[in-house]
């Protein structure tokens, strides 16, 4: 599989999202190992997860123990695959979701995180959401600190605006990796970040991808030139738009959010799928924010 680069890590072009393995309706825990399996066998070398990915107040951090497991139980070498972890989003177990960016939650939270993920020191650990009850310099200085300090090896941030990432980039000394945003054919809004990221050269990790958990499924049926497309080469049109979202900057890494082996495994091949220029131009057209 292609390859792209997050700070010194190489990895596969297509990521994984963990979240759907451990929010609400959620797959039993067999077929999600198997969803973790697939995705690896087809080359897939970034997870990403978060501790506030869970559904019940008593099991903060199920998807982190879940990949642990599976990596654990893989038969192949993970020693090559980064898991990339998030703190400072918080889910009551009521389904909501609440925040968390001061200091010495962060602190406490990535340390936890990392007994779960049963490793020393977290590969990449990124801010979740701002807290507007903290200011965003006090939370990043956080993740300042534990990369001076070894707890993490690389930091990101997520959900940010332009504003924040320069901001982060300036308090990391320039240490900044990734920026995880929201971003797909239908929620453009990111955009702005996507190109700022791509003239940095820090990697842009699109979250929901493909429009969200309920809205994948229904992505050829709202974007005609994208199932088009995927008529003509006789693939999904949700391969396609993963292929589109790597044109637009090699510094795209879309992790879209998988719980069947039949769903990771076909998205993986968006990596090698070529589109031309026409199509190109009529995929950008079709997006709507």
């Amino acid at each position: 599989m292609q390859q792209r680069t997050i700070g010194d890590t190489q990895v596969s072009a297509i990521g994984l999202g963990g979240m759907p393995m451990s929010i609400e309706g959620r797959p039993d825990e067999e077929r999600s190992i198997r969803t973790i399996h697939a995705a690896l066998d087809a080359g897939v070398t970034l997870i990403d997860t978060a501790d506030a990915y869970h559904r019940d107040a008593d099991e903060v951090g199920h998807n982190e123990s879940l990949i642990a497991k599976a990596l654990k139980s893989w038969g192949g070498d993970s020693s090559s695959v980064l898991v990339a972890t998030k703190g400072g989003h918080l889910r009551p177990g009521d389904g909501s979701w609440t925040l968390n960016g001061r200091p010495d939650y962060l602190k406490k939270a990535v340390k936890e995180s990392a007994r779960r993920l049963g490793v020393d020191a977290i590969g990449l650990y990124q801010f979740h959401r701002p807290d507007p009850e903290v200011d965003y310099a006090e939370s990043v200085g956080a993740i300042r600190d534990l990369l001076d300090e070894g707890v993490i090896q690389q930091a990101g941030i997520s959900n940010a605006n332009i504003e924040q990432i320069d901001l982060s980039q300036d308090i990391l000394g320039g240490r900044l990796v990734s920026v995880q945003n929201q971003f797909s054919p239908k929620f453009l809004s990111s955009r702005g970040e996507l190109d700022h990221c791509a003239k940095l050269g820090i990697a842009f990790l699109p979250w929901s991808p493909l429009g969200g958990i309920s809205d994948a499924s229904e992505l050829g049926s709202n974007h005609s030139a994208f199932a088009e497309v995927a008529k003509a080469h006789d693939v999904s049109p949700q391969q396609v738009a993963l292929a589109w979202e790597l044109s637009l900057a090699d510094v795209v890494i879309p992790i879209p959010g998988a719980s069947r082996p039949e769903s990771i495994t076909d998205s993986v091949k968006a990596a090698d799928l070529e589109l031309s220029d026409d199509e190109l131009k009529a995929l950008n057209a079709d997006a709507t924010t």
